[in-house]
Formats: C-alpha cells, sequence, structure tokens
C-alpha cells in the first residue's frame, strides 16, 4: 500500500510539476538557451529527488569516465519515462532526437523547441535521416551532446527492436564516435505504469565506439550488441 501510495503521489506532483515549471520555463524565452536548460535542470532534480523520497527508486551510474572530452553522439535504450528525465542529469548539457508530434503538446512541446531538438516525422524515411545529420553537425558545433533512441520508441524489458542508423550516420558525418548507454529503468518504473518499484536503476555508460572509416551498420550492430548485452546482466542480477 505504502508503495502505491507513494507512486500516486509522485506521478500527480510529475504532471503538476510540468505544467508548472513549464510555464516558468516559457517565460525564460527571451534570455540565453543556458538560463532555459538550467531551469529544467532544477525540475529534473526535483522530479529524480521526490522519485527516491516517494516511491523508494534511486540511481547509480556506472563508466561516467567513459565519456569522451569532446560532445558526441549518446545511444540510450529507452524503456522507460524515467530515461527521459533523468538523462538531463546524468549527461553534460544536450538535446534530442524526437518524433515531432512531441512539438505539438501544450506547454511540453514548447519547452522542448526552446530546447534545440531535433524533431523528425519518423515517416519520412531518408528525409529524416538526412535532417538529422543536418542538424545534428550544426548542433554538435554548437558543443550539444546528441540524444538517440536508437529504437525510435519506449521498447519493454526483455524486448529489442532493429536499432535505426541515423546515430551511427551521424557520428560518422561529424568525426565523433558513439557512446553506447544501458540501463534497466523499465523494471522499476514500466510504460504506462503507476506503479514504481522501489529499489536502484543502474545506468552503465559504455566505452566510446570509433566511427571514422567504418561502415555505418558495422557501427550500429557493435552498439546494439553492447547495449543488449548489459541489458540481459542486469536483467539476471534483479
Amino acid at each position: 500500500m505504502r508503495q502505491w501510495l507513494g507512486s500516486i503521489a509522485f506521478t500527480v506532483y510529475l504532471f503538476a510539476s510540468t505544467a508548472i515549471f513549464g510555464l516558468v520555463v516559457l517565460a525564460s524565452a527571451p534570455f540565453p538557451h543556458r538560463v532555459t536548460y538550467r531551469l529544467c535542470l532544477y525540475w529534473a532534480d526535483s522530479v529524480l529527488f521526490l522519485l527516491r523520497i516517494l516511491c523508494r527508486l534511486d540511481h547509480v551510474v556506472e563508466g561516467f569516465g567513459n565519456l569522451p572530452e569532446q560532445n558526441t553522439v549518446l545511444l540510450v535504450k529507452h524503456s522507460s519515462a524515467w530515461e527521459a528525465i533523468a538523462q538531463l542529469k546524468l549527461f553534460p548539457t544536450q538535446t534530442w532526437v524526437m518524433k515531432r508530434e512531441l512539438l505539438l503538446v501544450p506547454i511540453l512541446g514548447w519547452i522542448l523547441w526552446l530546447l534545440r531538438p531535433i524533431a523528425i516525422d519518423r515517416s519520412a524515411g531518408r528525409k529524416a535521416v538526412r535532417k538529422v545529420i543536418t542538424e545534428g553537425q550544426q548542433r554538435l558545433a554548437d558543443g550539444l551532446w546528441i540524444v538517440i533512441f536508437p529504437e525510435g520508441t519506449r521498447v519493454p524489458p526483455g524486448e529489442s527492436r532493429p536499432y535505426g542508423l541515423s546515430g551511427a550516420l551521424l557520428a560518422r558525418a561529424a568525426g565523433r564516435p558513439i557512446v553506447p548507454v544501458a540501463h534497466n529503468a523499465g523494471e522499476f518504473w514500466p510504460r504506462r505504469g503507476w506503479l514504481k518499484r522501489p529499489g536502484t536503476i543502474r545506468v552503465v555508460v559504455g566505452p566510446a565506439i570509433p566511427t571514422a572509416g567504418r561502415e555505418p551498420r558495422e557501427v550500429n550492430a557493435q552498439v546494439r550488441a553492447w547495449i543488449e548485452a548489459r541489458l540481459a546482466e542486469m536483467s539476471s542480477d534483479i
């Protein structure tokens, strides 16, 4: 019962705070990007704090030292809403590849637009990939890290979908490596689930994978093999 009550209280805060903080963030639109981003970090801090207090759900990060000094492309497993929030705190100043429909969501979409995402039409095929490569190189040149969910959508724990090539193509075009990231957040915060399981989410940052002179499909296969292998290990530990 305690876990249910805590989970419900947390979910109410999550939705309410998105609206309240959202209005504050929107008011920062005339100011530099760093001001808007800092406000978003305060919101993420509050969410992770209450998740720990109300739901007894914390996280630990391994391999943070694998992040290169220069900003680059991160391919992150997407199995929960948790990583979409926590990545703000886990990694340096970043933006994301996302479906353009999210920009149409009141308040949330407007906030996302201020954070300079690469919004794509997932049905556009090669046109969408070209947009990721073109705008992604611009964002990297501006000092932002690029976070991509390679499967394109949330995938339940224990399942996997084909990894898109846009991350590997962008990294190669920009002359940057790819950093793979695995985590087991979906085991604790399931999709469309109110109840959050208590415990510790494990996030593992992998070694940077070079892309120069390599075929994108080869790079993609290496990224996927690393992420899925780490996920199998995490699942066996729970």
